[in-house]
């Protein structure tokens, strides 16, 4: 597998995700509990066939685009709002980066890395894969100039913190559902889902700015943008309560581009009591 995955990083972008939207059909026809949950979801949301529908492929753009991304050459990326970065960072607080399963998450951090940690490196929170040859790969391709990992461990948990006093930047996927007593009860799009408090903790602990960023994937392999928005509102000094405001903020983005959301996460199932949930 893993000299396939190195030749996929050879491929120019454009097939990779014509590929990937043949995969993500092929897995929504052939999975049909994978299917079931993609709709249910989807229509949580209040989203008929024709806001998601684009959606199905862009989750087969996401694990066709993976092997280029760590292992192949740059690709293009543009900003949107980054304008709001340097302004979090000319505070001197730290940042907390809240990256939704929304576009492409890998690729915020990678051009973070690329246009700011040189000065201010990221510690990113990842979930190391199950498959041993696929988390070695992904720690090596993770671990880059300006940008590092944490696991979601109590360690990588205390990483962060450090990096956040430090003035530095944090990052991660704010709708994973997290191991047991890491999080607490939610609506999300009006249905309760286990969600993190990490994200309010670390802010309120270290008073670093938040901000939402995900990566829209274009069409025809011409790339991403990566988009910056302000978090204001999610401002609450409860964590419970700023768990809420946190959903509701993610709502309103993913309503905004729902054909690359990742509606087949199961978003609403029963958190583990380990750290690989």
């Amino acid at each position: 597998m893993r000299i396939f995955f190195h030749l996929l990083a050879r491929w120019p972008l454009w097939l990779l995700h014509a590929w990937g939207v043949v995969l993500g059909w092929a897995v929504f026809f052939l999975s049909p509990s994978y299917r079931r949950r993609f709709v249910a979801n989807a229509g949580q949301a209040g989203l008929r066939p024709s806001a998601w529908r684009a959606a199905v492929g862009n989750a087969g753009c996401l694990a066709m685009e993976l092997p280029r991304l760590w292992l192949g050459r740059p690709v293009t990326v543009r900003w949107q709002g980054a304008e709001g970065v340097d302004e979090a960072l000319a505070l001197g607080r730290g940042v907390v980066f809240i990256t939704p399963h929304l576009g492409c998450f890998e690729v915020t951090a990678q051009a973070y890395a690329t246009r700011y940690g040189h000065a201010h490196p990221m510690t990113a929170l990842y979930r190391p894969a199950r498959q041993a040859w696929l988390a070695g790969l992904e720690a090596i391709a993770r671990d880059r100039p300006g940008l590092r990992t944490a696991p979601t461990t109590l360690g990588g948990v205390k990483q962060m913190l450090k990096a956040l006093k430090r003035g530095e930047c944090v990052g991660l996927l704010p709708d994973q559902v997290p191991p047991l007593q890491q999080g607490v009860w939610a609506p999300f799009f009006g249905k309760p889902a286990y969600t993190m408090t990490l994200a309010a903790r670390l802010a309120q602990q270290t008073g670093a700015v938040t901000l939402l960023a995900w990566g829209e994937r274009l069409p025809w392999g011409r790339g991403y943008v990566v988009h910056v928005l302000p978090a204001d509102a999610i401002s609450a000094s409860k964590e419970e309560d700023a768990v809420v405001q946190m959903n509701q903020a993610l709502e309103a983005l993913v309503l905004q581009h729902p054909g690359q959301y990742l509606w087949g996460y199961a978003r609403y199932k029963q958190p583990r009591t380990d750290a690989h949930a």
